[in-house]
């Protein structure tokens, strides 16, 4: 327990250690910033699927996955505590009809821990939620820089669920998740002298610190249809909620060095928002579905799709920022993938033991900039590679995913990106019957 707990913590502290931002998309202008995906390196290495549970790994989209059945090979007395950890590497590259440019991120995913108690199972853990890491520029008609933007930061969850087992196959569970963070968007403002920047320029700095609390409710359900073939069919659903925002806006005059691009403030004023109503505002959440059905044989193999809906249109951006004049339409995506393994208790072959994943995603993200629907597509695939004891089941997981998001039309930038995802699924025992007294 000890030396695994270590090998969380290490993973952790180095991921940490080697982050920047959680994104360098462009499209975390708008808005929260880009919504992170809500589940584990296993789910995105099949295209984002989600609905199939098992009882050795974490599920985070669903907290019915909380509870389950017991383990056959701990002669159906229990199943293992799980952790799970995991971070990403992104390289993108950006291109317009006026140039192109590449950017990349490293960042922490995520990191949970289940519980089995009985009929229940409990859930918790730390996952960002929606991530801004930003740095734009606009150019005037001469060419030169007329608006510098720049912006930071995020929301992060904190959350704590319950599964519990109704029936053989059909679970049931609810997740409450706090969310925090803060947001920072600046942008500078250049004037100039027959083309040449005069001494000073102005920046407008807008801050918004969010808290709040929403629900994730999931359902679960799988049965078999002969000797082989497993169902498994699965829903979520998040109703909408409020983001309390506390806000902060000033605008400075500056210098900026023109080797270093270091920023030195000469006067700042800071907005009396309280007199305009924006001190405090509200951020709406919108209410999230999924619904997902696949087949396939236990231990084995599986296919399915899963369907996402996000009520965007409805949400409402009260941060004093440049960005509330976006539109937003509802988001979706379709989700369609599987896994493979050739043989799971195979005590000879490691490549037998390896579970081999693969998927596609199509999305509508929900933003719509100069009447352009900012769409995504993506192709996964991914390995779940054995590690440690062969009773506990843990293993190491490796994702990689090629796609793209957004289009050069209507001046948009496009991106093409890679993700390099890294994971581990640790178990064990924790609850245990004595054989003998």
């Amino acid at each position: 327990m000890i030396k695994k707990l270590l090998i969380v913590f290490i993973a952790l502290i180095a991921i940490y250690g080697h982050a920047q931002e959680g994104t360098a998309s462009p499209y975390s202008f708008y808005g929260l910033g880009n919504l992170k995906f809500k589940g584990t390196v296993e789910n995105r290495s099949m295209g984002g699927l989600s609905i199939y549970t098992d009882s050795i790994h974490v599920n985070l989209r669903n907290p019915a996955s909380y509870s389950g059945d017991n383990l056959e090979i701990w002669g159906n007395e229990s199943r293992p505590v799980k952790f799970t950890v995991g971070g990403s590497y992104s390289s993108i590259d950006l291109k317009s009809d006026s140039g192109s440019d590449n950017a990349s991120s490293t960042t922490f995913d995520y990191l949970a821990i289940t519980i089995p108690v009985g009929k229940f199972g409990f859930g918790f853990g730390l996952l960002p939620y929606t991530s801004v890491g930003y740095k734009l520029e606009s150019l005037n008609s001469d060419g030169d820089i007329e608006n510098r933007f720049r912006g930071e930061g995020g929301l992060n969850k904190v959350f704590f669920g319950i599964g519990y087992q109704i029936a053989q196959g059909l679970t049931v569970g609810a997740d409450i998740q706090y969310n925090f963070g803060n947001i920072q968007n600046n942008v500078i403002e250049y004037q100039y002298d027959n083309g040449v920047p005069i001494q000073f320029q102005s920046r407008e700095i807008n801050r918004s610190d969010l808290s709040g609390l929403n629900l994730n409710l999931g359902i679960s359900y799988k049965t078999m249809l002969n000797d082989k073939l497993e169902v498994v069919s699965g829903v979520t659903y998040s109703p909408e909620s409020l983001l309390a925002s506390q806000n902060q806006q000033s605008f400075s005059i500056i210098t900026i060095n023109s080797s270093t691009g270091q920023e030195f403030e000469l006067n700042t004023v800071e907005v009396d928002l309280e007199s305009m109503g924006l001190l405090k505002t509200d951020v709406i959440l919108p209410s999230k579905f999924s619904a997902g059905f696949g087949i396939g044989e236990p231990r084995k193999w599986f296919v399915g799709a899963e369907y996402f809906f996000q009520n965007t249109s409805n949400l409402r951006n009260a941060i004093p920022n440049s960005s509330n004049d976006t539109n937003y339409e509802d988001a979706t995506s379709i989700s369609i993938g599987g896994f493979f393994i050739p043989q799971y208790n195979s005590f000879t072959s490691f490549i037998k033991r390896t579970v081999y994943r693969a998927g596609v995603r199509f999305e509508n993200t929900g933003l719509i900039i100069n009447n352009q629907s900012i769409k995504e597509f993506g192709i996964s695939f991914g390995l779940g590679l054995p590690v440690g004891d062969a009773r506990l089941l843990s293993n190491a997981n490796l994702g990689f995913e090629i796609g793209k998001r957004g289009t050069t039309n209507s001046n948009l930038i496009q991106e093409n990106f890679i993700n390099f995802q890294l994971s581990l699924s640790l178990n064990d025992r924790w609850f245990q019957k004595r054989k003998y007294d």
